[in-house]
């Protein structure tokens, strides 16, 4: 009696844990808890924006005008870095024996000059008639110019090479700081457009922030606006910006923030701000929530006020 008891209580204990399963499996997760409020704009009426950090030189991607192996780097990141300071070396090894063979050139032309100028003060020093021909003295004049434009020549050949290689010695075009390096000794240099660039220059010293403008917002920015920039994932980050200019044409959008109502399509205006970063975490590259002081985007009409205009009475 008590064996078949047991079998359906099982059934009806595994059962119930069954249904149990199913329904936790179905509840809802909670949603995470918001750990920092968003940033709220400190303007009655403002443009919002976001923006991205960059240099006050703006970001400079440094290449190189000749391909070639690295074999030397001679910055690191964040390394400050004068202009004309060097920031990496290409392989010169083919250049520099070209030199040698140019050097070698220069040396035997200045010995064939030297010898058709001591020809030519020979005849110099000769009585006419007697010992040379008025057309020998001449041909030896004309033998020292020759020898002179080639030992020139060799020279110019020289100059040329030594160009070369300093084309191959990469600069810092100004003075900044080092903001990335996608460079290693031994890797080959490609010269022309290069994604990522070999290296990034920027000076930051004071830094700047583009910030992106919706086309249907533009009208509403001001240069004497006010401006607040507000760090990411912490609103009590924030620093005050001063206008510095706004670029006289609307780009595609290409900053997204994700939200599902964004369009692709949309073009905006890019105004440039600066500011001093002092002890604020903020880096070049990052993003930031932009806040411009601006008029309300719809002004309405005075009580009473028509805007469209009476017809003109008909003429007598």
């Amino acid at each position: 009696m008590t064996r078949r008891m047991l079998l359906p209580l099982l059934a009806v204990v595994g059962l119930g844990l069954a249904i149990a399963a199913v329904m936790l499996g179905e509840r809802t997760p909670r949603g995470a808890s918001t750990v920092v409020n968003p940033a709220v704009s400190p303007f009655a009426t403002s443009v919002a924006g976001a923006g991205i950090v960059e240099a006050s030189s703006e970001n400079i991607a440094i290449g190189t005008p000749v391909s070639g192996i690295v074999t030397a780097i001679a910055v690191k990141w964040g390394d400050r870095v004068k202009s004309g300071d060097v920031l990496f070396k290409i392989d010169d090894r083919d250049v520099q024996g070209q030199l040698l063979v140019a050097r070698a050139k220069v040396r035997e032309g200045e010995a064939t000059l030297a010898k058709a100028r001591n020809l030519l003060e020979v005849g110099e020093g000769l009585t006419r008639g007697s010992s040379i021909s008025a057309v020998d003295l001449a041909n030896r004049r004309f033998d020292v110019g020759i020898d002179d434009a080639i030992l020139a020549s060799a020279n110019a050949q020289v100059e040329q090479l030594k160009v070369e290689i300093e084309r191959r010695i990469i600069r810092a075009p100004l003075a900044g700081r080092i903001l990335q390096i996608k460079i290693h000794p031994g890797e080959y240099a490609q010269s022309g457009v290069v994604n990522p660039p070999l290296m990034l220059l920027g000076d930051d010293t004071r830094l700047h922030v583009r910030v992106d403008v919706n086309e249907n917002d533009a009208w509403r920015v001001k240069p004497t606006a006010a401006a607040v920039a507000y760090v990411p994932g912490n609103p009590d980050l924030k620093v005050q910006l001063r206008f510095e200019r706004i670029e006289p044409y609307a780009v595609p959008k290409v900053s997204l923030t994700g939200e599902s109502t964004e369009r692709t399509d949309t073009r905006v205006l890019q105004v440039i701000y600066s500011f001093e970063r002092g002890e604020l975490p903020i880096y070049i590259g990052q993003r930031m929530n932009v806040y411009i002081d601006a008029p309300a985007a719809a002004v309405e009409a005075s009580p009473g006020r028509t805007t469209a205009a009476k017809p003109r009475e008909a003429s007598r």
